[in-house]
């Protein structure tokens, strides 16, 4: 039987390069040497510092700060930040080949640590100079965490319409009202938070970074999650929270847009994230149908499974192209990146997700144990379909770039 270590095995033969991996499903084709380097690197850090854990990380549910404070020392917690704040200054597409390969170690953990980089991008990308040198350092080093509050337990895909109200008084804002289902949540230092500082609509909505320990913030409860169970979720709660004025990004009104163009890039950093438990899964299933047997022969013989991983193979592949190519266009500012954006983690998370589940079945009665890796992989990308824009809005921003064209 292939047991839990398949999952450290498996992300080893990913470390390792090409050996053992079929080239039609190899991540590295196409990439640049540097790309290569990148990627190795991540690789590296995924199969010696994340997989040997992924289970008990899982298990416990425990928030892996240590961990992920050694990948920032290889530059993963400002990956696509500038350099002169600690970023790596690293494009959209090496972020998304990086995230990938992170997520065959622990996609939970890797998929936080998205949205941390996403949070560090729009404080340097929308913060004064003053802003940026405040608290982009401590946070690509991930001394500091970040986490993004935009959701609301009223305003989940209605995201303009959230009621989290900032009222300002002298040099401060006076926040009041919640934020629901935030990654991080407690357990992080900065919480970059959408809030209405004006009238109704996107045009009534500004972005303030408020600071753990801030008067009047407090937490919700640690909700109970399928997946996701490296990453704490709480509530985020706002009673007459003041926060300077010189916290806000950008101008009054901005917030909106800030947000929305903080999620094209964690689009493409989720789909990624669901790229690499897809391509671990394929691994795993392609371990399991050569060493299971039965009715006398192994599982890989028989051609109703062979076909099944080649069509898992096929999304893989596809998923990964569509990916990069948002990455690319978002990384040369094309008109039409956002769009791409949204296509890419809509084809790639609901593709990758059927090959998680492909991969389970593949290992029958096995594959619904905690002691098989597949289960994690099913359990903690599930989620990808719902966040950072739920699929169905993905189709209705897809649609309607069609229909105004």
């Amino acid at each position: 039987a292939v047991a839990w270590r398949a999952a450290p095995r498996l992300a080893a033969r990913l470390a390792l390069g090409r050996r053992g991996i079929a080239s039609c499903i190899d991540p590295s084709v196409g990439l640049t040497e540097d790309q290569k380097e990148f990627q190795k690197v991540a690789l590296d850090f995924a199969a010696k510092e994340m997989a040997p854990y992924m289970a008990e990380w899982d298990e416990k549910e425990i928030f892996p700060v240590e961990t992920m404070r050694k990948a920032a020392q290889l530059g993963f917690g400002g990956i696509y930040v500038k350099p002169d704040v600690g970023g790596s200054g690293l494009s959209r597409l090496d972020t998304s080949i990086i995230f990938e390969a992170l997520s065959t170690g622990c996609t939970s953990t890797t998929a936080y640590m998205s949205i941390h980089n996403m949070c560090v991008w729009m404080i340097d990308t929308f913060g004064s100079e003053e802003q940026r040198r405040r608290f982009c350092p401590s946070l690509c080093s991930m001394e500091k965490f970040a986490s993004y509050c935009l959701t609301e337990p009223g305003s989940g895909s209605d995201a303009a319409s959230l009621l989290t109200s900032a009222q300002r008084k002298g040099d401060t804002y006076v926040l009041n009202g919640s934020k629901a289902f935030i990654s991080g949540g407690g357990d992080t230092d900065v919480y970059v938070v959408m809030c209405r500082t004006g009238g109704p609509g996107p045009k009534g909505i500004s972005c303030l970074v408020v600071e753990k320990g801030t008067p009047g913030l407090s937490f919700g409860k640690k909700e109970r999650k399928v997946g996701w169970n490296s990453q704490p979720t709480r509530a985020v709660i706002f009673e007459d929270c003041a926060v300077p004025v010189g916290n806000r990004l950008g101008s009054e009104g901005q917030g909106f847009s800030i947000a929305m163009q903080g999620l094209n890039g964690g689009r493409i950093n989720i789909a990624s994230c669901s790229l690499g438990a897809a391509h671990a899964s394929v691994l795993l299933a392609q371990e399991h149908l050569t060493v299971r047997k039965q009715f006398g022969e192994p599982l890989a013989n028989n051609q109703y499974l062979q076909f099944g991983l080649a069509e898992m193979a096929t999304r893989l592949v596809a998923a990964r192209l569509m990916v990069r190519n948002a990455a690319r266009a978002l990384q040369d500012g094309r008109e039409d990146a956002a769009v791409l954006c949204s296509m890419a983690k809509l084809f790639a998370t609901d593709e990758c997700f059927l090959i998680c589940n492909q991969a389970l079945q593949m290992h029958g009665g096995y594959g619904y144990l905690k002691d098989y890796a597949v289960q994690q992989f099913v359990r903690d990308i599930r989620v990808h379909q719902i966040l950072e824009g739920t699929n169905e809005v993905m189709r209705m921003i897809v649609a309607r770039n069609l229909l105004q064209g």
